[in-house]
């Protein structure tokens, strides 16, 4: 809104003109969530602990995470609304990229509300079935890519597959690239809400995955940057930069208190607006398959889950101590920040690797 309205008065004044620069806005829309989750986090803490709203740790967790039963949850409200307001101060609004960001991330973001509620009125680690929860999460994303296949034949957006290494095979799926994009996209919400089991560890993790999308929401974006990296241009996918901008600087703020030892916890509220805003993000930059990358950590979390339920299923056994990964290492003795440290370097680590990729096409 503040954009299209300073924006307008460049004529009359000169200085206005820097609001047409996406790197500008998105160093504002950062500074912005930034201090909207700063100011808003203190009371935010103190409402939920007046309702009582409190964590119930799972009996079957680490024994060390039993003190942390009655820390406020459901603190990603905190995260959304810290995005959502910079995009609509300093995002162009007739961008469609840019609303179905954020209409994801709410979107997503009321699954885990809801699922959060349940786990609260029941007093209890269990909220929304398992069948519930994905049958939601999968309407929303076919809704997504419902629109997207519209807009390809529109063209507006392309159902083209980017693969990296590969930049010459791009193919078309058609309409079966909503099934492709429900699978980003809800792989991706429930790969974010599994590492989130330690203070910080997620939303870190977001913020860099966040920052990466950023550089390439701004290079897909651009049409003269895609073309010398041989990469699929998306025109007007540059401004989700802003949304990715407000992204880090929600998670930063959010950071603030969530560090060990946690004041809040974001809850599936957030957990689950997070990854559904990265998984999103990735679909509508066609870096579907560098998401991969890109979250490569929540990806390894998600794996280990997947291979301690198979092998437990087939054989009895179990390949982790406890599942997700972080868990194997705090029963191995590693102290909580020094795993949630660690992995914030592989988190680092997977980035970088992804945005060389980019040349390496």
């Amino acid at each position: 809104m503040l954009y299209q309205l300073l924006y307008a008065l460049r004529e009359h004044i000169g200085a206005f003109n820097v609001f047409r620069y996406i790197t500008f806005r998105s160093a504002l829309a950062t500074l912005t969530a930034l201090v909207i989750s700063l100011g808003l986090g203190r009371f935010l803490i103190r409402k939920l602990r007046s309702l009582q709203i409190g964590q119930h740790i799972r009996e079957e967790g680490p024994r060390s995470h039993y003190a942390k039963s009655g820390t406020p949850t459901m603190g990603g409200i905190l995260i959304v609304v810290s995005v959502v307001i910079p995009v609509l101060l300093w995002a162009d609004l007739s961008n469609i990229f840019v609303w179905l960001a954020a209409g994801s991330m709410v979107a997503f973001g009321l699954i885990g509300f809801v699922d959060d509620y349940r786990k609260l009125a029941r007093r209890h680690n269990l909220g929304l079935s398992a069948r519930a929860k994905l049958t939601w999460q999968i309407i929303v994303a076919a809704a997504i890519g419902v629109i997207l296949v519209s807009l390809a034949e529109n063209d507006l957006f392309t159902t083209r597959l980017s693969l990296p290494f590969l930049k010459q095979w791009t193919p078309d799926l058609g309409w079966f690239y909503v099934v492709f994009i429900v699978m980003v996209i809800v792989g991706a919400a429930n790969a974010v809400n599994l590492t989130d089991g330690l203070d910080g560890l997620a939303v870190g993790s977001v913020l860099i995955a966040a920052s990466t999308f950023a550089i390439l929401s701004y290079v897909v974006g651009h049409a003269v940057a895609a073309g010398y990296l041989g990469i699929i241009n998306v025109k007007g996918t540059g401004e989700l930069t802003v949304f990715c901008a407000a992204l880090v600087g929600a998670c930063l703020g959010f950071l603030w208190y969530n560090c060990n030892p946690a004041e809040v916890f974001m809850g599936d509220v957030g957990s689950m607006a997070l990854g559904g805003a990265i998984g999103t993000l990735a679909v509508l930059t066609k870096q579907e398959f560098l998401l991969v990358m890109v979250g490569g950590l929540f990806v390894l979390e998600a794996l280990s889950v997947i291979i301690q339920v198979t092998s437990f299923r087939l054989t009895g056994r179990r390949v982790f101590r406890m599942a997700p990964l972080h868990h194997h290492f705090e029963l191995m003795g590693w102290p909580e920040p020094k795993v949630i440290i660690r992995f914030w370097i592989i988190a680092i680590l997977f980035a970088l690797m992804s945005l060389s990729t980019l040349k390496l096409r």
